[in-house]
């Protein structure tokens, strides 16, 4: 995968093993929660109701679900090519109901791309996060919006998240295994290539009272 460099990685022990203890599988979680007040012109505290709701299976009002709302987000982009303005540095799109969802579900945008959707599943992944990891999307974002080779060669990439565990020693640090294939319809570039193994660090924190988003991600290969 064309991945954009980062700050230099943690240092860690044995985060392959840890990784690999705890196999994760089965389809993505759908983003839960509310945007912030400020795009719906809500309170705080309405956005949290609404966000709770949602967590527990409730009626999230009439603004939508929360995957609908992030489909017609990403509809929008692709029929518009304008991305909406990003939430606050500290408010996120939503969140998820546990940090392995957070982390899976992110992961899973993360990998799985094609040139014509890369930008905006990197847009869109800034706008679910927050923190460090909300910077390096949106720069992610606007390096490939920029790359005509991704769009000239035809290159996608795929794969499936393997593993998720947590860092030990390392509070709301996990470590998410990722098995991967960078493919091309219009160069040789990638001809022949294996799939690759990737281990990236990912810290997970807990927005609107119970859920959870990605605050730090930091590919270590």
């Amino acid at each position: 995968m064309r991945r954009v460099p980062l700050p230099p990685p943690v240092a860690v022990t044995a985060i392959v093993a840890l990784a690999l203890a705890l196999a994760v599988s089965g389809c993505g979680v759908p983003l839960v929660g509310a945007r912030s007040s400020a795009s719906h012109g809500q309170t705080a505290a309405t956005a949290t109701a609404t966000a709770s709701a949602t967590a527990t299976g409730g009626d999230p009002g009439a603004a939508g679900t929360p995957e609908a709302r992030i489909r017609s987000t990403v509809a929008r982009a692709q029929r518009t090519h304008e991305i909406p303005t990003p939430a606050p540095a500290r408010q996120a799109l939503g969140g998820w109901r546990s940090p392995v969802q957070a982390v899976q579900v992110f992961a899973q945008w993360y990998i799985n791309w094609t040139a014509d959707t890369v930008a905006t599943h990197m847009h869109i992944l800034a706008q679910a996060a927050i923190g460090q990891a909300r910077s390096a999307m949106t720069l992610a974002a606007g390096q490939v919006a920029h790359d005509d080779s991704l769009t000239l060669g035809g290159i996608a990439n795929s794969g499936t998240v393997e593993g998720i565990a947590p860092v030990a020693g390392e509070n709301d640090v996990y470590a998410v295994i990722t098995r991967e294939r960078t493919t091309a319809t219009n160069t040789n570039a990638y001809q022949g290539l294996r799939p690759a193994w990737h281990v990236t660090l990912a810290t997970v924190t807990k927005v609107y009272g119970r859920l959870w988003t990605i605050s730090q991600w930091q590919p270590e290969n």
